[in-house]
């Protein structure tokens, strides 16, 4: 009953919401920004310092270091919130906010743990809030255009995908500092720590952006990165619950930090769906598509450089037989990547967002840009299209903000039921690493069939004072 009032408010198309921003720095501070045609009515960070300009952007905003306190001191004047901070926070804030039936627009990943990840799908079912989870090629016509085909079955069955990364580009494969700094006047460290195990403020190893790399506080290169960069594939070949999940590393493995390389190996079963027909008629509104079982290869970072600890050369990409007419194409093969190999042709996107995107067919010599592909042009569209105007990120706010208003969820293309799935996804492959042997799972029930000692990766013990609402 708590979050009645903001729903109702919320679908009044004229009116303009209350926001708060939850995490204000950094891709809070864009988050924010996006949202600026509506109230801005709160800034809450943990440092000071790494949100000073918002602070001075916003002067009617009220500023908090603690959410729990800004939820207690104004929860009946806001209608919606913003979460940007580390992933290990993600959750804890999310799920205080539906529970008082705030909407809420997440960074990615949705959450650090996969149960978080469900908690949260079920809760955003339970609450009726609008949600959409910040992976911003989500917005593009491009990237709605590859699912489109993928459905159609342009380039036949996909048995085989590759996702590589130049990520990360932060340090990892490093052991924990000894010692301690002094923290800064500016910054909460306990706030900071949230629901992680307390440990000494080292300088530049954690804040502001060199958490990702660290196990307790972010989820590496996949994290940073496959919510970005198999959106497409996982969309267009209806990811679901992989079967099998089976990581190597480059250089190690270590129990505080990410490895300085991986290539993780993802079976999917085969499976059906359900999609918008391509010609619709008065009974047959959508068709049903097959897929076969899929091999998905993920691969980030490359061999260590020497003399720079926890740095890469970005030299871990797919075989040089598989990217051969896409070096020829572009001159190099990217340090990014997504390609889809099919049994009548191929699909490559360079970019991070799966925004643009080339096709192959098996009786052509090269690639073609999606838009001057004549087997594309017979496909139809049959998948809605982000009407806002500029870049992705601002319209993928925009989108958001406008289904609060008109009180539809569904109107998110990356609301938490489809971001839950893809984000799961992503975190069996931290699972795998951490667990450090071949993972079998068990979708449903959330759990390693074969290796008890990964639970602790599934679900997060909390420190005490920071659970799920």
């Amino acid at each position: 009953m708590l979050g009645v009032p903001t729903l109702l408010r919320g679908q009044n198309l004229n009116s303009r919401l209350n926001i708060a921003a939850i995490g204000a720095g950094g891709k809070g501070a864009s988050d924010t920004n996006c949202c600026s045609k509506e109230n801005i009515v709160a800034l809450c960070d943990v440092d000071t310092a790494n949100c000073a300009r918002q602070i001075k952007k916003y002067p009617n905003a009220k500023f908090y270091r603690d959410f729990r306190k800004m939820f207690d001191e104004m929860g009946k004047g806001i209608d919606a919130v913003t979460v940007s901070t580390p992933d290990h926070f993600h959750a804890i804030a999310e799920s205080a906010a539906m529970r008082l039936g705030k909407h809420v627009y997440g960074q990615k990943p949705l959450a650090q743990t996969i149960y978080e990840a469900r908690y949260l799908r079920d809760l955003a079912r339970q609450t009726g809030v609008v949600t959409q989870m910040g992976n911003q090629g989500s917005a593009a016509d491009g990237l709605r255009r590859a699912v489109e085909c993928l459905h159609a079955g342009i380039i036949g069955q996909v048995r085989e995908v590759y996702v590589w990364t130049n990520r990360p580009i932060w340090p990892q494969g490093i052991d924990r500092p000894d010692g301690s700094d002094p923290v800064p006047d500016t910054l909460d460290w306990d706030t900071w720590i949230g629901p992680a195990p307390m440990r000494p403020y080292k300088r530049g190893f954690y804040d502001p952006f060199n958490w990702r790399g660290w196990q307790d506080f972010g989820t590496g290169a996949l994290g940073d990165m496959a919510c970005h960069t198999v959106n497409m594939p996982f969309r267009g070949l209806s990811l679901g619950y992989p079967t099998t999940i089976e990581a190597t590393t480059i250089n190690g493995m270590n129990r505080e930090t990410y490895p300085i390389g991986s290539k993780i190996r993802f079976e999917f079963p085969a499976r059906k769906i359900s999609v918008p027909a391509a010609h619709p008629g008065l009974f047959h509104r959508h068709d049903t598509v097959a897929f076969e079982p899929v091999t998905f290869w993920w691969l980030d970072g490359g061999q260590p450089i020497p003399g720079q600890p926890g740095r890469h050369d970005g030299s871990n990409k797919p075989p040089q037989e598989l990217t051969a007419d896409i070096k020829e194409m572009l001159g190099e093969v990217p340090g990014s990547g997504c390609l889809l190999i099919g049994d009548k042709g191929k699909i490559f996107s360079p970019d991070d967002y799966g925004e643009q995107f080339f096709i192959k067919m098996n009786d052509e010599k090269k690639y073609t840009h999606f838009k001057k592909s004549a087997p594309l042009a017979a496909i139809p569209e049959s998948l809605p299209r982000n009407q806002f105007k500029g870049d992705n990120d601002l319209r993928q706010h925009l989108e958001w903000i406008a289904a609060i208003k008109a009180g539809k969820p569904e109107m998110c293309y990356s609301r938490f039921d489809v971001a839950a799935k893809l984000t799961e996804i992503m975190l069996l492959g931290c699972v795998a690493l951490r667990a450090r042997k071949k993972i079998e799972w068990d979708g449903p029930n959330m759990l390693a069939t074969n290796a008890p000692e990964a639970a602790p990766f599934v679900k997060r013990e909390n420190r005490a004072g920071w659970t799920l609402a």
